[in-house]
């Protein structure tokens, strides 16, 4: 009789125990050593270690003692260990669900690897001797293990994010709710699990059949290579596509909404009104919000008096095009620029072109920051270039911002060129997390935007952001990766909080500072600036230096399971407080009076508009 798999020399179990349990992609045969067998046949072995451990054991259900004698011991241990790492503290405190799902996410892919890994040194010949005894004390201590590791790592979950609301100035948490951590985790690590375990029943399937015409080893590595295809071949085809569908659907509807108190805008400066070439009702639904979102005039000069600065107080002029409002990013693009050109955006002092987040947003505290600083005498250009969340765009298109952030920028530059340079309007750019990353799309390198821009201000940056990364690395030797410093704060410099109170100190380097001028606002505590997939197996530089002030000097890499933690954060991290996590406001005041500074403006007028700037009330600052 043949064996499920094809048999090799050394498949018997004569000579090899396996260390308590039998997972692994391709498990091989074993000979059972209870019952006798023809000569020549081999028997699959269904008994566990763990039913020779404990009497109690063998009175449960045979198929709950088949499920439970399928793991694999060291998987277990190291799931387990990276369970209570997802647990341990990270950059902004999160609900139970995403509690549960970091450490159910984390505990199944180190089990999984293991298994791999255990599975690879059989498949090269590495086979040590397990005898019962050993396995007995192996499964006793994983379960002394885990009784007391499981409720240490809730109290420690428990506990940090405790003292991170309490940095953050946020209430205190209404209950840890550990049961449900542990439940959240366990459902989601038994679904994948379940998933693996049919992918590897089919590649049984498929070695099987390889068998017949091929070595055991070929056959096996055939089949594991056929069934990754197929797999990759139907979450890409089906699943995403699927999901996709669902997505844009959703969000479709949603985008054809407007949020509540937003009416449409009466007065012509605003893209939407009566003048407009830009229908209200193609605008989207942020696109809506922002049009609408202008302050009174009355509001702006008071502001301008509070801070004096030397400014002629006007009607700020907002121009914005949506998906519905012309087919295709050139069409919309040419709207925006008929849009300034009707609303006669060319005469006033400032011109600012934002990138948008995912479903077309501009954060309003960016937009009413450089409209007090300049006393509205500015005008901001905007489209849309999708209605899905950013974290869609952020996980599986990070084309599509880029393109539409230079397409934007190039074609009102190209307007803008046209206009005599002693006459028309500074020229800035800015954008907020996908919108910053779209933005810096836009220019090739640090000279490049000197030589195209009259300032940047760029905040929340995604860690995935080139032109970020490429001056990031480049940072002078003994600045941090939080707030490096860059040929010492000749061009670009970067503002991190360092405390509640203080401010951002971007002339701490001197005032001696080169226009144009480039400002990177970010957070220390921000999981969308440092999130990257090379977390997994590797340290960044965040993790070796000092933290930052709102960040636990608890906070540690442990590989896997940062990957996972910093991962929950990319959708928690907009829930944190303004000037923690990825929520800014105060900063923009820093940032806009830095890099557009307007006439008549002193160190003393950038504390009053930040002491302004962060009395409004941001229940309108919905990110997306």
């Amino acid at each position: 009789m043949r064996s499920g798999a094809p048999r090799s020399r050394g498949d018997d179990a004569t000579q090899v125990s396996e260390p308590f349990g039998d997972e692994g992609p391709m498990p091989r045969s074993t000979v059972s050593p209870r019952r006798s067998h023809a000569p020549g046949t081999v028997a699959i072995c269904h008994s566990s270690p763990v039913t020779d451990a404990t009497s109690r054991l063998r009175r449960l259900p045979r198929p709950l003692r088949a499920f439970l004698g399928s793991f694999s011991g060291p998987g277990l241990a190291v799931a387990l260990v990276m369970f209570a790492a997802a647990l341990g503290p990270a950059l902004t405190p999160r609900p139970t669900m995403y509690q549960g799902a970091a450490a159910g996410a984390a505990a199944i892919s180190g089990y999984g690897l293991t298994v791999l890994v255990v599975w690879l040194a059989r498949f090269v010949g590495v086979r040590p001797s397990w005898s019962p005894a050993a396995r007995r004390r192996g499964w006793i201590a994983l379960a002394v293990a885990t009784v007391v590791l499981v409720p240490a790592s809730l109290v420690v979950s428990a506990t940090w994010q405790s003292r991170l609301r309490e940095i953050m100035g946020m209430a205190p948490s209404e209950g840890s709710q550990p049961v449900a951590i542990v439940l959240i985790a366990l459902v989601l690590a038994l679904v994948f699990l379940g998933v693996g375990r049919g992918l590897r029943g089919l590649s049984r399937f498929v070695a099987r059949q390889l068998g017949r015409v091929l070595p055991a080893q070929a056959a096996r590595l055939g089949a594991v290579a056929i069934v990754t295809v197929l797999a990759v071949l139907f979450v890409n085809g089906t699943v995403v596509s699927g999901a996709r569908s669902l997505l844009n659907s959703t969000f479709s509807e949603l985008d054809i909404q407007t949020h509540a108190r937003v009416e449409s805008p009466t007065r012509s400066e605003s893209s939407g009104s009566p003048d407009s070439l830009a229908a209200w009702d193609t605008l989207g639904r942020e696109g809506r919000s922002f049009v609408a979102g202008v302050r009174p005039t009355a509001e702006i000069a008071g502001i301008v008096e509070r801070t004096g600065a030397d400014v002629e107080v006007t009607e700020p002029i907002r121009t914005y095009a949506g998906l519905a409002s012309a087919d295709g990013f050139e069409a919309q693009a040419e709207l925006v620029v008929a849009e300034l050109d009707r609303t006669r955006a060319w005469d006033r002092e400032a011109l600012l072109v934002v990138a948008t987040t995912g479903t077309g947003w501009v954060d309003p505290g960016l937009s009413r920051t450089f409209e007090a600083l300049w006393g509205g005498n500015t005008a901001i250009a905007a489209m849309q270039y999708s209605y899905l969340p950013s974290w869609i765009s952020f996980v599986g298109d990070r084309g599509t911002p880029a393109e539409a952030a230079r397409t934007l920028f190039e074609t009102v530059r190209a307007r803008w060129l046209e206009l005599p340079e002693v006459s028309r309007p500074r020229l800035y750019v800015a954008g907020i997390s996908l919108g910053s990353f779209g933005s810096q799309g836009t220019f090739a390198s640090l000279q490049d935007v000197a030589e195209r821009v009259d300032g940047a201000v760029w905040v929340g940056t995604p860690g995935f952001t080139p032109l970020w990364q490429e001056l990031t690395a480049a940072r002078d030797t003994r600045s941090p990766q939080i707030a490096p410093v860059l040929d010492g704060g000749a061009r670009a410099r970067w503002g991190t909080p360092s405390s509640d109170d203080a401010g951002l100190d971007l002339f701490a380097l001197g005032e001696d500072w080169d226009a144009p001028r480039v400002v990177y606002l970010q957070h220390a505590s921000d999981g969308v600036t440092w999130w990257s997939p090379d977390l997994i197996f590797s340290q960044p530089d965040w993790a070796r230096e000092p933290r930052g002030y709102d960040v636990l000097p608890e906070v540690r890499w442990v590989p896997v399971a940062t990957f996972f933690a910093l991962s929950i954060d990319l959708f928690v991290a907009g829930e944190a407080p303004n000037g923690h996590g990825h929520n800014f406001l105060t900063e923009y005041a820093d940032g806009f009076a830095a890099v557009a500074t307007p006439p008549g403006w002193t160190p003393e007028a950038t504390d009053t508009l930040r002491e302004i700037v962060g009395t409004w009330d941001d229940a309108d600052r919905t990110s997306s």
